[in-house]
């Protein structure tokens, strides 16, 4: 099935791939957040079969791992580019089309929700147990660097919101202004990530190996800030967008997707701080 912009052209002969749904003649159905849901599947099945590498082939969990994050990576580009880039002159605008892909986004939002609840359901299972504690390699968890890194993914929640609002008054230039400096911020929380993990693992000895307290943290710390990567593309794409004129006051709905997602990915991080950093040591 063919169908054709407002300047006549046939998008079927568009250079780039996703251009329309995929499978064809499915109207509105589309296969791309199964793709998604699968490659993201196969990352904790890679991740297991690497755990249990001495049952298995040893090169089992790195092949299904990186295969995995390669189907995850294609399919979020031919959603995210089928819902929000093609088509985003010509499709629908109404309030109900609006409603759809919100709560779209918000039932994607439940879905980590409960990722991030059976991990946390498992920590503090172990918790409850009478073995319970911290490995003898364990840093100061709570330091200066900890600290700043929260107040820089807090502070990006304000910036992305002062953004949003922006945009909503035909300012945008702050808009812009916004999106940058949110997209810096979150970049230097990775960067503030990495140098905590280089600093745990290259001077203090202490690596996912080292007790249930050392998996958890390093298990939930990195999904998050795969969440974080994954919000940095999100807003990249947003911001890009925004750099050629595509959004306006009344075409903003991509906008508040990526901000439902941000905000709920800066919530995650608090919650981890609290437990396992502030409450890692509590009786």
């Amino acid at each position: 099935m063919s169908t054709e912009t407002d300047d006549g052209h046939d998008d079927h002969h568009h250079h780039l791939p996703a251009v329309e749904d995929w499978p064809h003649g499915f109207g509105e159905a589309s296969w791309w957040p199964f793709v998604t849901a699968l490659g993201g599947a196969g990352i904790y099945l890679g991740v297991a079969l690497w755990i249990i590498a001495d049952l298995t082939h040893p090169l089992a969990g790195p092949a299904v791992l990186a295969g995995s994050v390669g189907l995850f990576l294609i399919g979020i580009y031919g959603w995210l580019y089928h819902a929000f880039i093609v088509k985003f002159w010509t499709r629908d605008t109404s309030e109900h089309g609006h409603s759809s892909l919100r709560w779209g986004m918000i039932a994607f939002l439940g879905s980590e929700l409960a990722t991030f609840g059976a991990l946390f359901g498992y920590y503090f299972y172990f918790r409850a147990g009478a073995e319970w504690g911290l490995p003898e390699t364990t840093p100061e968890l709570v330091n200066s660097l900890i600290l700043a890194n929260t107040a820089f993914l807090i502070a990006s929640s304000f910036t992305l919101h002062w953004a949003h609002v922006a945009l909503r008054g035909g300012d945008r230039t702050n808009f812009l202004r916004g999106m940058a400096l949110t997209l810096l911020l979150g970049i230097v929380f990775l960067g503030g990530q990495a140098l905590e993990y280089f600093e745990f693992i290259g001077n203090y000895g202490f690596t996912w190996t080292e007790g249930v307290y050392a998996s958890a943290f390093f298990g939930l710390t990195g999904l998050h800030g795969l969440h974080v990567m994954l919000g940095i593309v999100f807003l990249g794409i947003v911001f890009i967008r925004g750099l050629y004129g595509q959004y306006s006051p009344e075409r903003h709905l991509s906008v508040s997707t990526a901000s439902m997602y941000w905000h709920f990915v800066d919530i995650v991080w608090v919650f981890l701080v609290v437990v396992l950093y502030i409450g890692a040591g509590q009786a």
